[in-house]
Order: C-alpha cells, then sequence, then structure tokens
C-alpha cells in the first residue's frame, strides 16, 4: 500500500490486535463519527462498504455515535439498507443550495428539510436496528447561552464561551455541556462515568425526538437557529454537538484491549472541540487524552489522494462561498469528490483481506 489513498494509523493494543488476528469485523464495538460539515462526504463509499457488507458479515450489537454530520452519518449507518441510507445523505447534503448571504432561518429551513428526506418514515427502522444503538451528540448552552434571546446576545455569549475555552477546555465547561440523545439498549459503562470537566446528560433518543436531536447537532452557532423544546430533553437552548466534541476524543480504552473502536475519518488527527482546531497542544494524542486512543483504529485519507480531488482539498464550507450561486460547479466539484474516494473503500478492502502492518502508523 506504498501509494495507497488511505493512511491507517493504530493504538498500541488494536496494532497488537491486527498483528495476530487482522482487522476482524467481529473485533469492532464502537465506531465514532466526527463533525465536519461537508468534509464527511468523502467517506460515503467507504461507509456504504462497512455498513452495507463488511460489518454486516459479522453481526453484533456495536454503538455509533457522531456529532454533527457524523451523527447524520450514523443515523444513515442505522437505517435497515444504510448502502441508500448513505447514498441519501450524499445526494441531500450535495443539493443544498442558498442565496447570496442567507441568514438563519433560510439555513435552518434548509437543514430541515433535509433531515425530513434523510429519515422521514425512517425513524423507527433506525431505533430498533438489532445491530446499531445510535447516539447523538448535542451541547446544551449554560449561564449567557442558556439566556440568549437575540443573535447579538448569542454572538457575545460565544464570544465569551471561546475565551475561556482559549484558558482551557476546562474553562468552556462553565459555557456548555454535552447532552447525548441515546438508545437506551446501551449502557455506555465505558462513557457514562466522568472522563472530563464538561457536565454529561444522558436523554432517551426516541422517535419523537429523533429529527429535533439530529437537527440540534448540526446546529452552528449564529448561522442556524438554536434548538429548544426536544422531547424527553433537559429543556434550554442547544447547538451543534461537535463544539465540545468536534472528533470524539473520548476515554474509548476503558472498552478492553479485546474491543477496537474503528474510526473512519477525514484528518489523521483527533481535535477534541471546533474551538480547539487552531491549537494544536490541544490534539488527542497529547495530554490527558494520552492512553483513550490505545484500542482506536484510525482511517483517513492521504495526502496524494487529496490533492488529486477538485481544488486539492476535501469539500467543505468555504466551497458555499467560493462558488457563490453556482451552485452546480460546487455540487459537481463535491460528487466528483465522493465518486473519487472509491478508492479509499478499495485500499482497505485490500488491506483487510491481506493485511499489510508497515503500512500502519502509530495513532
Amino acid at each position: 500500500m506504498t501509494h495507497s489513498s488511505l493512511r491507517i494509523f493504530a493504538g498500541p493494543s488494536a496494532l497488537r490486535r491486527i498483528e495476530q488476528y487482522g482487522l476482524q469485523a467481529a473485533d469492532v464495538a464502537v465506531i465514532p463519527a466526527a463533525a465536519g460539515g461537508p468534509k464527511g462526504l468523502i467517506l460515503q463509499k467507504l461507509d456504504q462498504w462497512l455498513f452495507g457488507s463488511w460489518l454486516a458479515s459479522s453481526p453484533a450489537p456495536r454503538t455509533l455515535i457522531g456529532a454533527s454530520i457524523g451523527s447524520w452519518r450514523m443515523a444513515a449507518a442505522a437505517c435497515a439498507d444504510p448502502v441508500a441510507g448513505f447514498q441519501r445523505l450524499g445526494d441531500l447534503y450535495c443539493g443544498q443550495t442558498y442565496p447570496e448571504n442567507p441568514d438563519t432561518d433560510c439555513v435552518t429551513h434548509e437543514i430541515s428539510g433535509m433531515l425530513d428526506q434523510l429519515i422521514g418514515g425512517y425513524e423507527q427502522e433506525i431505533l430498533s436496528n438489532p445491530a446499531y444503538r445510535l447516539h447523538i451528540l448535542t451541547n446544551r448552552g449554560l449561564r449567557h447561552l442558556q439566556t440568549a434571546n437575540s443573535l447579538n446576545a448569542e454572538k457575545t455569549a460565544f464570544a465569551r464561551a471561546a475565551l475561556a475555552n482559549l484558558r482551557g477546555r476546562s474553562h468552556l465547561a462553565a459555557h456548555l455541556e454535552r447532552v447525548v440523545f441515546s438508545d437506551q439498549r446501551d449502557s455506555l459503562p465505558w462513557l457514562t462515568q466522568t472522563f472530563d470537566a464538561f457536565s454529561t446528560v444522558f436523554t432517551p433518543l426516541q422517535t419523537d425526538n429523533l429529527r429535533q436531536a439530529l437537527l440540534a447537532s448540526g446546529t452552528l452557532p449564529l448561522i442556524m437557529n438554536k434548538v429548544s423544546g426536544i422531547p424527553a430533553a433537559p429543556q434550554g437552548q442547544y447547538w451543534d454537538g461537535g463544539i465540545i466534541d468536534y472528533h470524539l476524543a473520548f476515554p474509548y480504552h476503558r472498552l478492553g484491549q479485546d474491543q477496537l473502536v474503528l474510526y473512519p475519518h477525514f484528518a489523521p488527527y483527533v481535535v477534541p472541540g471546533w474551538l480547539d482546531k487552531a491549537l494544536p497542544w490541544r490534539r488527542a494524542h497529547r495530554t490527558p487524552f494520552r492512553g483513550w486512543m490505545d484500542n482506536v483504529i484510525l482511517l483517513a485519507p492521504s495526502a496524494d489522494f487529496l490533492r488529486s480531488l477538485p481544488r486539492g482539498k476535501l469539500p467543505d464550507r468555504k466551497d458555499f462561498a467560493y462558488h457563490g450561486l453556482n451552485h452546480q460547479r460546487r455540487i459537481q466539484d463535491w460528487k466528483i469528490a465522493m465518486s473519487e474516494a472509491e478508492r479509499l473503500r478499495d485500499d482497505l478492502i485490500q488491506f483487510i483481506e491481506k493485511p499489510d502492518l508497515s503500512a500502519i502508523q502509530p495513532l
């Protein structure tokens, strides 16, 4: 896999497991899915094969946990036909169109309609899937974010939160709490025990709150309207789950060495929170996260692969501004990128069929 489109990273115990047994679907217990907007599109072909073929060949109860587009991906995975679910998500996400300088009502309306088409009529099969337990990450406002009742008040409150985060992630915990909409069949002992400074509330994921939970999980501050009044959830104002948990830096090591975390990702690193993107010292291979990734296998596109994509990069939210009202060109670029990502799938299949340990890098 010298010229592979795919980079494979593994924690120490995950590497030992692969050395002994290869990469086996039966060993995969958890699949995390990061926030990151259009970047998640690059995983479509990989997701379709993983959930439609490979994991399905070794059925077992598995935890799916995601934030923002990651939660939407995992909802697609939990559909009875995950291949069709991921196709629907890709088509709907690419098909977003906005006027110049859309306001929060416009963006919220577009995303709400997208989610209606993504999961409408599929709610029961998602929540009763025998193989997958879905968990959706959201953030609930505290202090000034609890009472912000205008866009200006929201801007001020998030500015305070950003300054607090700059001092340290623990300071952000005074402004936001993690609310996990959780499949009640999955007790998540590795996650429910305290592991960081953030208050974490687990609330039942139900057919009557699935859509709103997914909407809240992807609600970008200042770009979309905050979400409130979610059934079965604490009262308050909800935003994107990626603010606290951008790339889902969780204590996966608590699962045990024989339970692997398979993490299809669009980056070769894990950033704890959205506000940490510009702070490389916060990445999850550093303290206090060191050791949490011991049993994680992370899959990410290679630099050569990224250079082969339209404009030499992953799809991202800046493409909306770059292409402006030329929606068809943006949609074309995104669909080309998604099609090119068949190489990620094919290179993973090749690795699974004939493991090349020299291709694995330390995580």
